[in-house]
């Protein structure tokens, strides 16, 4: 990659300010460019602690991305997008329907829209997608092979039903890593919108002639995200409750996993997606390869805080929730020689060590599940409406973890 000056959208957010370091290392100029949400970075975003805003190689610019004449401005003199920026929280998607289309959707057309109609520069787009597009993604079934059962249905949440069954014969299958060719279910607004995303790149960058490379994250954690926002990140959710001296509370049984990937590993498969053509027009799963369930992350982080409060199996659940999913990595350690180097255990150290260092937010979860529960997507905790069995079931499957 040559020295022109990379755009990167969303970024004042944790992932885009990893980006960033990287790019500075690099001694690439970069641009900046955040609408610096409240709901992220609180009502009055403090910067004063992030030291790469004072280099001479980073600008910032504040801005909307569903303004194109924000984007007139931004990509002046830019030789490179790493789109980041979207709202990203599934459950909050399912009731803030347009504004999740509008900044996810509407603000990737509106850059590709500038490129169509006007001059510039640029001559690779980087996309942030989201392994939510697959939907509950792939699992094992010893009858039929692979498979990828639909969203799990209400019915199931409320008999605590966790486990899809083979869409086939019906029997019990297990997760499997989930390839990039697999099917595109997305279960909520969100991951919809980054369906959408991914398209419009791919058709747009066809077109214009302009190299893509989309990924799709795996749940990203590390130094510097949100501690505020209660939507995205059980990682922050759990330790500002740690902290704080209250029980975990885990949703379905606690056995539902996740890939998580340290930010510092999304951030070289982005700038090595900016620096080599082997990925150009591809589509690429960027996780760690390892599905680890909810219950082991807040054991993990109780035994990091030091806090000996055990976790409450509620048998609550959110419905668009997928019960497991793990990346399948083959794709990008073959286009890309790319492979996550940052093992949990090392991350969530760095990641505990630097919250011990933040100020102690507010525990929003409450707030956030009341909205929920006021729409219909969440129940009560043990809704007195569910039949007497059901309730009984959900404690048993609770007790038996």
């Amino acid at each position: 990659m040559d020295k022109l000056k990379v755009l990167v959208t969303g970024g004042l957010g944790f992932i885009g300010l990893e980006v960033a370091k990287v790019l500075v290392e690099q001694k690439v100029p970069v641009l900046l460019f955040d609408n610096l949400s409240p709901q992220i970075h609180g009502a009055v975003p403090d910067l004063a602690g992030l030291g790469l805003l004072h280099s001479a190689q980073v600008e910032v610019f504040r801005g909307d991305v569903s303004k194109p004449s924000d984007w007139a401005v931004a990509l002046e003199n830019i030789g490179a997008v790493v789109h980041l920026a979207a709202e990203t929280g599934t459950a909050q998607s399912m009731y803030e329907i347009s504004r999740y289309t509008e900044t996810n959707v509407g603000g990737t057309a509106a850059l590709l829209n500038h490129l169509a109609n006007h001059q510039h520069g640029v001559s690779k787009i980087i996309l942030a997608s989201s392994r939510s597009v697959y939907g509950e993604g792939a699992y094992q079934c010893r009858s039929c092979g692979l498979v990828y059962p639909p969203a799990r249905s209400e019915e199931m949440f409320r008999s605590a039903q966790w486990q899809p069954s083979c869409p086939f014969c019906r029997r019990p299958i297990e997760a499997a890593p989930t390839p990039e060719e697999a099917r595109t279910v997305p279960a909520s607004i969100y991951a919809a919108t980054k369906l959408a995303q991914e398209d419009l790149v791919r058709v747009a960058s066809q077109a214009l002639g302009i190299p893509a490379v989309i990924y799709r994250f795996q749940n990203v954690y590390g130094e510097g995200q949100s501690l505020k926002n209660p939507y995205t990140g059980i990682l922050s959710i759990f330790s500002n409750q740690l902290r704080l001296g209250k029980t975990i509370h885990l949703y379905e049984d606690g056995q539902e996993s996740r890939d998580f990937v340290h930010v510092s590993d999304i951030a070289r498969a982005v700038v090595r997606g900016l620096d080599y053509e082997g990925a150009d027009g591809a589509t690429l799963n960027v996780g760690s390869g390892e599905p680890t369930s909810v219950a082991q992350v807040a054991a993990l982080l109780q035994e990091r805080f030091g806090v000996q409060i055990q976790p409450v199996i509620s048998g609550q659940y959110r419905l668009g929730d997928i019960r497991h999913g793990y990346a399948d990595l083959t794709a990008i350690r073959s286009r890309l020689g790319f492979a996550p180097e940052v093992s949990l255990d090392e991350g969530l150290t760095r990641f505990v060590e630097w919250v011990k260092a933040q100020p102690l937010q507010l525990d929003r979860l409450d707030r956030a599940s009341a909205e929920l529960m006021a729409r219909g997507l969440m129940p009560a905790p043990f809704p007195s409406e569910a039949p007497t069995d059901v309730r009984q079931n959900i404690h048993a499957k609770a007790a038996s973890v």
